[in-house]
């Protein structure tokens, strides 16, 4: 290369996803059909008020350009896409946000909470429980109405935190079905429409045309592309919902008709064989959306903290033995739910975990009751789902063997997959730039477990859920 070449070293073309998450973000340089080349991170902190805990949109923003900036120099970047939660919007004007970004987690006030529990429409229609804090979007646009009126006025648009980024990159304003399906309580996704609480409230104004999330809002802005010596012709994609960007990944690989189950501080089950009447408020079950619109229906327990309670604080760092897995069944020692503040699928069971049965008298114990733990709890997600089809296993759980082949054991007849590329909801966001091209599935690497022959499986399962499903808070 001569010294007036500015071609990247790597002239592959590839796509940047920006991946927001609560407590850090991430920056993948991923190829076109999913492979993450190189990721730069960060933390996102929150800040505390006035007026309340928010999150430094300011200074992710300058990360975010000079990253992209420094990937662009290693790498040929022809698209950007963002995906993150659905806990967290941004009301703008033409110029920017009117208030801070809130952090989800931040209690309200308690006459806030008040007027939600009355504005909020039907659980069907929200698409999951009323959560803690200020979780929901809805929830957050009433605080803010409420509580900082003449800002409120002012907004022009309500935006999801990829669709946000999307704005800023692009200057294009765009809402996104797999963001306000996920329990944003402004989105009914089994009737494809705004929720009531919307025109009840007079907030369709704020809620800017929908588009795909693979739909090209347009170039990067070109006083940015200037500034940052980026490609002018780098294209902006809407943007996508992290779980539903992983859920796409199979999808762009032919697969329908499944449940998948993302593994790490949450285990997500998210399934396109939607039925409302499977789904439960009280055990904490969601209707997300897919790409395309079509209502998921989801279950989820905080897995990653359960996992962490019965495992201890100085696990083993070896995969869980299957004969130490057979002892502990046979001795019927079982760890019950649930350890930290979150019902999950167990509604009454907060802060009730504990172990009964002889304990684990060693770290490898500790590690094998936490992945048979785990499993079970699994297959618990699946049945809530009323998953008889096939169920793909991703995440940092399945790094350990034994996890997915305990989950296969517990659903006998049922087709059982799994994925060992931890990359999901990067590599769904990448496959977003093609999709409009694509004229052939996407491969994935698919493994089946390897079968188990451990006695009393069955019977020790059936005694855990009958267990499980009478712990009450006292």
């Amino acid at each position: 290369m001569n010294d007036n070449d500015n071609t990247p070293p790597n002239s592959i073309k590839t796509v940047a996803v920006f991946d927001i998450g609560k407590t850090n973000v991430k920056l993948n340089v991923v190829t076109s059909d999913g492979e993450v080349l190189e990721t730069l991170s960060t933390p996102n902190p929150s800040l505390d008020g006035p007026p309340y805990r928010h999150h430094d949109l300011a200074g992710l923003e300058d990360w975010l350009l000079t990253s992209l900036a420094t990937l662009a120099s290693r790498h040929s970047l022809t698209t950007v896409v963002a995906c993150g939660h659905g806990s967290g919007c941004v009301l703008v004007d033409d110029d920017g946000p009117v208030v801070p970004m809130i952090d989800y987690e931040q209690p309200l006030p308690a006459s806030v909470e008040r007027a939600y529990a009355d504005a909020a429409g039907p659980y069907l229609e929200r698409g999951s429980p009323i959560m803690l804090g200020a979780t929901h979007i809805a929830r957050q646009m009433l605080w803010i109405e409420q509580e900082h009126p003449t800002a409120f006025a002012k907004a022009r648009h309500v935006l999801g935190l990829p669709q946000y980024w999307a704005w800023r990159l692009s200057g294009v304003a765009a809402s996104e079905v797999t963001i306000l399906g996920a329990q944003s309580h402004i989105w009914n996704a089994p009737d494809r429409r705004p929720a009531s609480i919307v025109a009840a409230r007079g907030w369709q104004r704020l809620i800017p045309p929908f588009a795909p999330a693979w739909k090209s809002l347009g170039p990067i802005r070109p006083e940015l592309a200037s500034r940052h010596d980026l490609p002018p012709t780098l294209q902006v994609l809407c943007g996508i919902h992290d779980s539903s960007a992983n859920f796409y990944r199979y999808q762009a690989a032919g697969l329908a008709d499944m449940t998948v189950v993302s593994t790490g501080t949450w285990i997500v089950g998210l399934s396109d064989g939607f039925d409302p009447t499977a789904l439960s408020e009280a055990r904490g079950m969601t209707c997300n959306a897919d790409v395309y619109g079509n209502p998921l229906a989801g279950a989820l327990t905080m897995g990653g903290r359960e996992f962490s309670k019965v495992a201890g604080e100085s696990p083993s760092a070896s995969p869980a033995d299957p004969a130490t897995v057979a002892r502990l069944i046979e001795q019927g020692t079982m760890a019950l739910p649930s350890f930290g503040n979150e019902d999950g699928l167990f509604p009454g069971s907060k802060a009730q975990g504990r172990i009964t049965g002889p304990p684990p008298a060693s770290p490898e114990d500790r590690r094998a009751l936490a992945v048979l733990y785990t499993a079970l709890l699994t297959s618990v997600c699946l049945d809530a789902l009323r998953s008889e089809k096939l169920a793909v296993l991703d995440g940092s759980f399945v790094r350990d063997p034994l996890y997915a082949a305990l989950v296969a054991a517990f659903r006998p007849g049922s087709p059982t997959l799994f994925n060992l590329n931890s990359q999901g909801t990067a590599a769904g966001s990448a496959l977003l730039a093609s999709h409009e091209t694509r004229t052939a599935p996407v491969p994935i690497p698919l493994e089946t477990p390897p079968a188990l022959n451990l006695t009393g499986l069955t019977a020790y399962r059936g005694r855990w859920l009958d267990l499980a499903q009478q712990t009450k808070t006292p």
